[in-house]
């Protein structure tokens, strides 16, 4: 592992650490199921996630940025301008682009499939923020690759983007829960917990909704921000109604082979509570 990899993996570990401690001290839900079932299967994903990465990219994504900056590749290489500013335009470039990734997940049924086992979660807390599928792993660093090319985005842009994306998926999917006053002064800049547990309820007009992971700039600008949800966060549904907090939809084997499933989600209702006919498969 190079520096850059180290560093990386500092950031992560203690980003994760205050969170886990601050979700233990102060929880805002409780769990329907034990830590350590949850915990040891969620973090069994992070590990063949990272095994995806090194097989598809064993150069990383810094020695993308490295060779696009070698051969020339990329807007910004061509132009004449101040780093910070190549690395202010790198980091919003990077994050639009997930933003859009993130969103389409959503929209296109075959990538949704994939995704759902992200959104099958029973509980969120800071595991949830690290359980996704080794295939979504493997298509997102393509196109986060795809996009450092395009760009040309300088190498240190990318590892500060991917501490930067890390740590605020780990934030904003803690199980804790700001005052209310501090949370919406947040949420005009970024995502918050309760910001994004909406994201993960069971009505699906709320769950397309809140798709960014860090700043809130994106939902505003593209219409899919929501401030608040049908039912009151202490409440609210997470979680996917076909997938039941169960020890049996809770090990490495059913995770991942949840894009197999052909169930329908009967949950999805719109904001009165009636049914509609987008139902997710």
């Amino acid at each position: 592992m190079d520096s850059s990899g180290w560093f990386r993996l500092a950031g992560f570990l203690s980003i994760f650490a205050v969170m886990a401690c601050a979700e233990i001290i102060w929880p805002a839900r409780q769990a329907p199921l034990s830590r350590w079932l949850r915990w040891r299967t969620n973090l069994s994903m992070v590990v063949l996630g990272t095994l995806t990465g090194r097989v598809l990219l064993p150069a990383t994504l810094v020695g993308v940025a490295l060779m696009a900056e070698e051969n020339g590749w990329g807007l910004l290489h061509h132009l004449s301008w101040p780093v910070w500013l190549a690395i202010t335009l790198s980091l919003l470039w990077l994050d639009l682009v997930i933003y859009w990734q993130h969103r389409l997940f959503h929209r296109i049924p075959w990538l949704w499939r994939i995704h759902k086992m992200h959104h099958a979660d029973s509980h969120i807390d800071v595991t949830t923020g690290l359980r996704f599928h080794p295939v979504e792993i493997a298509i997102s660093l393509v196109v986060k690759a795809a996009a450092i090319i395009v760009a040309g985005a300088p190498a240190i842009s990318v590892v500060i983007f991917e501490i930067a994306l890390n740590g605020f998926s780990i934030f904003n999917h803690t199980n804790i829960r700001l005052p209310q006053r501090i949370d919406d002064a947040l949420g005009r800049l970024i995502i918050t917990q309760r910001l994004h547990r909406i994201h993960h309820s069971q009505y699906q007009n709320e769950t397309d909704t809140n798709f960014g992971f860090s700043v809130s700039l994106w939902d505003r600008l593209f219409r899919s921000f929501k401030s608040r949800a049908l039912q009151p966060d202490e409440t609210l549904r997470v979680g996917q109604q076909a997938y039941p907090p169960t020890r049996q939809n809770n090990t490495v084997w059913r995770l991942l082979t949840m894009p197999l499933d052909n169930q329908v989600n009967d949950d999805t209702k719109s904001a009165d509570g009636n049914a509609t006919d987008d139902f997710r498969k």
